[in-house]
């Protein structure tokens, strides 16, 4: 078999990991898709499979010409775009009965700050650059005054916002691999500057409707290789975030689940998947579900 592992990193922990135990006896090769041209020689000969840990424009326009040949492709540019739009995420997330935070979306934080559009009430936010990505805002704003300090350093951004939730602080992080579970606490970034290392947190340890939430997420949104973030806590579970192919770092057996993985899809043995059908896009600024009231 060929697989190539879509990616600017191929270095990457989990990429490396998988990679080796895949060689010698099937043929590994990486595509940075920053070079790959979507219209070039690289899809006259494709590989068997591609894994696309890489989420830019070009890398999707690559993967969709790919599958446009019926060429698999794990995750699918379809579930990959999906995730890093965090009013799209929210909006399929409520319409599937997801436990996901309450979202409303926002042109600018200029917009939210408007004389009447928030209450004292309201706060506190968690104030989130709607297109996911490396460095973007996520960020808690206390009152009327710290919004208006975030809408100055980030003054053209598209926000998402939702009311913020007393937690402890962490975050279940839970990662899935065709359906094997891993899973992880970390500090929030709300929480902390210095996050530190995750810490050790057993699947079995987790109770059993978290495991079927997670495994839910994937067949909701198209995935295959994904990360659900959840709320730490013994309350009802709440998703703050959801990734198209994390890192997975540290995670003992991970790479062999996504070896096994890109080797089903190669063969044909796993269908792709695409995310469940959506509502209907909505005007900007509009809320997708229940959130911060304007007043």
């Amino acid at each position: 078999m060929r697989i190539c592992l879509l990616t600017p990193e191929p270095g990457h922990p989990l990429l490396a990991a998988t990679a080796a135990l895949l060689t010698p006896r099937h043929r590994v090769e990486s595509l940075d898709p920053g070079t790959a041209d979507p219209a070039g020689p690289e899809t006259a000969d494709p590989a068997d499979v591609y894994l696309l840990k890489s989420r830019t424009p070009r890398a999707l326009a690559f993967a969709r010409r790919l599958e446009a040949r019926g060429v698999p492709v794990v995750n699918s540019a379809a579930a990959t775009e999906l995730c890093q739009d965090r009013r799209s995420m929210a909006e399929l997330a409520h319409t599937a009965g997801l436990p996901f935070a309450a979202t409303r979306t926002a042109a600018s934080i200029a917009e939210l700050t408007a004389p009447g559009v928030l209450a004292a009430a309201d706060f506190p936010l968690v104030v989130k650059s709607r297109h996911s990505r490396r460095h973007d805002l996520v960020a808690k704003a206390e009152d009327a005054a710290a919004l208006e300090a975030l809408g100055r350093a980030w003054p053209d951004e598209p926000v998402v916002v939702q009311p913020f939730t007393a937690n402890s602080g962490w975050d279940q992080k839970l990662w899935v691999i065709a359906g094997q579970v891993f899973a992880a606490r970390r500090r929030s970034e709300l929480a902390a500057a210095d996050r530190g290392p995750a810490l050790p947190l057993a699947p079995g340890d987790l109770p059993g409707d978290r495991i079927d939430l997670v495994r839910r997420v994937g067949e909701v949104f198209g995935l295959d290789v994904y990360g659900v973030d959840l709320l730490d806590g013994a309350g009802e579970p709440l998703i703050v975030d959801v990734n198209a192919f994390p890192g997975i770092r540290g995670q003992a057996g991970a790479p062999e689940a996504l070896a096994a993985l890109a080797l089903r899809a190669a063969a044909g043995t796993t269908a792709p998947r695409t995310p469940a059908a959506g509502p209907p896009a909505q005007t900007r600024g509009r809320t997708t579900a229940p959130a911060p009231s304007p007043r």
